[in-house]
């Protein structure tokens, strides 16, 4: 089996959508999709290596310093599968983009660390 991570994205654009909801819809939504969201990590169990987590605010680091910054980064889980494929499939109809504001999920392959030389 291969090690595979999962990364829940969304944009600004989606997230304002999301707050234009009226309070009960948003708050209706988030109580189904949360359900939802602990119904796939249930029906998943198996095949999930680290349960992961929704991501905070970000930093970037280079040669030339320590700077806030932003992206599309929302949440990450890590799953077992024989294929990306496979994998991927996992995602499909997911209640990040079904029931959530985020807009997709990006599936890559947990490469393994080359051994020291």
């Amino acid at each position: 089996m291969k090690k595979f991570l999962a990364v829940f994205t969304g944009t600004a654009a989606g997230r304002a959508d999301w707050e234009r909801l009226d309070e009960a819809t948003r708050k209706q939504r988030e109580k189904d999709g949360i359900a939802a969201w602990h119904q796939w990590m249930q029906d998943h169990a198996a095949d999930i290596a680290e349960d992961g987590a929704p991501l905070g605010k970000t930093k970037r680091i280079t040669r030339s310093g320590i700077e806030d910054t932003s992206n599309n980064l929302g949440a990450f889980v890590t799953v077992h599968a024989e294929s990306q494929q496979a994998a991927a499939e996992m995602f499909r109809d997911h209640p990040h983009f079904m029931i959530f504001p985020g807009d997709g999920v990006e599936v890559m392959e947990c490469m393994p660390i080359p051994p020291r030389q």
